[in-house]
């Protein structure tokens, strides 16, 4: 196996570089929720070694002992910059930005400044768990607009939604995950165009985490939300942290658009001045330096899509795989094997194989999991392999 520096040097896929052993020396969530029998395929943990130019950034910072309260805009200038070259968009207002302590957190920050206790907020299920336990935690109330047979937005839907969520002429925001999570779907130009439509027709504040932005396969494109015609009042949630695995670094931006300038002035400054400095440094890193390594990522993501698909043909022919355009996971309908509304708790009890249940991805969640295709080939194929002697 290659060394821990080595990905961003050599441009070699950074998901090939480190054994299993390596793996569950690791002491995070992924590695540590289950026995050493469980393959974990779940938690959005990638099983790679950091990036060069993270690595060093946070070394040298460590060297300097420069461990203390986060300052400047390095971070959003390399974001405005990353931006650029990988979206083509020109758009992100270093000056329109504020330091969140992690996506999260500043989307609950963000709904705080659009809503108010009790009103609603509304999201495409099956979504991110997170978005039901922060938003309930913020005394909020989730309205559910399901996604289309398609696992694309459906504006019919998301228009009654936004109509019931209005009800009364209390507030309401739509809390948008893009790239979708945990479909993989890439939203695009014309459909977020309609949702800011939508948006400004009910009196909708929209709150857009595109924290999985960088992790887009080839020949799809990531359209920021602030980009499009009529999103000029929406808040989006940005950072490195699903691209370069940097969860343990925490460091988020919340970006304004033109007119939501207003209510970024008034994020308090507790907020900004909690988010972790070396996180900043290395989210910084990430964006500035970063992009050989995320690359190289990328296109090992892609062939792990590949993989899975034909894995999942030859020995579990009837779990149904889209394999999406974006993000480290893949979505599985398993309704068809007959394992009731949780298949995860059954991969897990006779395979030994970790996934996340659907259950807890909303309406429309029964009968599916979701796996991470973030590691290496081989443990890929031990999965699918465990997971097939489960059900047979």
């Amino acid at each position: 196996m290659s060394g821990l520096f080595s990905g961003a040097r050599t441009a070699v896929n950074p998901l090939r570089q480190l054994t299993i052993d390596q793996l569950r020396r690791r002491t995070s969530l992924k590695w540590r929720e289950y026995p050493d029998d469980v393959l974990p395929l779940w938690v959005a943990e990638m099983d790679v070694p950091l990036a060069e130019p993270v690595a060093q950034a946070i070394t040298d910072a460590v060297a300097r002992g420069d461990t203390g309260y986060p300052a400047g805009t390095a971070y959003p200038q390399a974001l405005a910059e990353f931006a650029r070259r990988r979206w083509d968009w020109d758009g992100l207002a270093v000056e329109r930005t504020a330091l969140v302590p992690d996506v999260m957190h500043g989307v609950v920050e963000a709904l705080r400044l659009v809503t108010e206790p009790g009103d609603a907020v509304v999201v495409n299920c099956p979504v991110y768990p997170p978005f039901y336990e922060f938003v309930a935690h913020a005394n909020r109330r989730i309205v559910e607009a399901p996604l289309g047979a398609d696992l694309r937005i459906d504006l019919g839907a998301l228009d009654d939604a936004f109509r019931r969520a209005r009800v009364g002429g209390r507030p309401a925001a739509y809390l948008l995950c893009s790239p979708h999570n945990p479909t993989g779907v890439v939203h695009r130009a014309a459909e977020l165009t309609a949702v800011a439509g939508l948006a400004e027709r009910h009196g909708v504040r929209v709150v857009a985490d595109e924290i999985h932005a960088p992790v887009v396969a080839a020949g799809a494109r990531f359209v920021p939300y602030l980009s499009v015609p009529g999103a000029e009042n929406g808040l989006s949630l940005m950072s490195a942290s699903k691209g370069w695995n940097l969860a343990g670094l925490r460091g988020g931006l919340l970006v304004a658009g033109p007119a939501a300038a207003g209510d970024l002035a008034r994020v308090p400054i507790g907020v900004s001045v909690s988010t972790s400095h070396l996180g900043v440094i290395a989210h910084t890193a990430a964006f500035r330096d970063g992009g050989e390594w995320l690359d190289a990522l990328v296109t090992g993501l892609d062939d792990n899509r590949r993989l899975l698909a034909a894995l999942l043909a030859e020995h579990l022919p009837a779990v149904r795989y889209q394999p999406g355009q974006a993000t480290c996971l893949a979505w599985l309908d398993c309704r068809a094997l007959g394992l009731g509304d949780d298949p995860a708790a059954v991969f897990l009890e006779r395979g030994r194989v970790a996934l996340n249940s659907g259950l807890t991805f909303g309406t429309g969640g029964g009968g599916h999991v979701r796996l991470n295709l973030a590691t290496a080939p081989e443990l890929i194929t031990e999965a699918v392999r465990r997971m097939a002697s489960a059900v047979g």
